[in-house]
């Protein structure tokens, strides 16, 4: 017999509810990181989380302050990556740059899962007129690619990270509703379901406490498989001067500033592109761990 099936067999029962649950938490913790690239993920995220978090102690000097006699200097030991057109300090500057791109895939996030999450719940368990008007409304917003439909919005509502927020929300949200519909119309008529009704459960006690935690991890790993794509548009939506606003540093701005000047400054340009590109690439390899975690079908 296997070691492990064994070990589980001579365990003893947990003593509580919360203690079950808590020794389901530890074992899918344990599962999560126990894949290389996954924990490389959190790693990343984590750098970049604390770079924004501690910018003022990490970043030598003021990200700001202009200094036109050292403008387009190359990395050495006084300006660890360099400076921009304006001989602003490049790492000093990137350090305070992780604080809008993150600060929007956060908003986003909270507010595009909840509401994907809850039309689509509520249109496919309620169906009928109000399925079919949700649904028509999702498809309008799906109807126009993503990227475009963001800009628009970005240039109707003005420059500013607020706006760029809303932008990003409004054009995000579609997808998570579709998803979200699917599962719960898979549910709907699932035996347990028609016995938690038999016993005269309402119908958003339902919804609250039986369909919306089982739809919750799919959505999660849909959300997160997102985030990246969320800071290339939050990225395209500050390299065209539609996010953050100078002097603000912000990643895609700062790509923006150097692109005439990439063959000669290379590092005004690339070093904002490899923060952005690493970032990203952190949050895929954390949405693939939470993929093989949470699919059932990958057990």
């Amino acid at each position: 017999m296997n070691s492990s099936l064994t070990a589980w067999l001579l365990a003893p029962a947990p003593a509580s509810r919360t203690q079950a649950q808590l020794g389901r938490v530890y074992l899918g913790l344990r599962r999560f990181f126990s894949n290389p690239l996954t924990a490389l993920g959190v790693t990343v995220v984590l750098a970049v989380v604390a770079l924004a978090v501690l910018a003022p102690l990490v970043a030598p000097q003021d990200p700001l302050a202009q200094n036109l006699p050292a403008r387009l200097q190359p990395p050495s030991a006084g300006h660890w990556l360099g400076t921009d057109e304006l001989g602003r300090d490049m790492w000093s500057r990137i350090a305070y740059g992780a604080r809008p791109t993150l600060l929007i895939v956060a908003l986003v996030a909270v507010i595009v899962g909840p509401l994907g999450l809850a039309v689509g719940i509520v249109a496919g368990f309620t169906g009928g007129l109000l399925d079919r008007v949700l649904m028509r409304l999702t498809d309008m917003f799906m109807a126009f690619p993503q990227l475009v439909l963001a800009l628009a919005l970005a240039a109707a509502l003005g420059a500013g990270l607020a706006n760029a927020v809303i932008a990003i929300a409004v054009t995000s949200w579609p997808p998570y509703a579709r998803l979200a519909r699917s599962e719960t119309l898979a549910l709907r008529n699932s035996d347990f379901i028609a016995a938690i009704r038999i016993q005269g459960a309402s119908r958003l006690r339902m919804l609250l406490r039986h369909v919306l935690p089982l739809c919750l991890p799919s959505m999660l790993v849909r959300l997160s498989l997102d985030m990246a794509g969320i800071i290339l548009i939050a990225a395209g939506l500050g390299f065209l001067g539609l996010g953050t606003q100078p002097p603000t540093p912000e990643w895609g701005a700062m790509v923006a500033s150097g692109r005439d000047m990439i063959v000669d400054q290379w590092w005004v340009s690339t070093l904002p592109g490899v923060a952005i590109f690493v970032t990203s690439l952190g949050l895929n390899l954390i949405g693939d761990g939470l993929r093989d975690l949470l699919d059932p079908r990958r057990s």
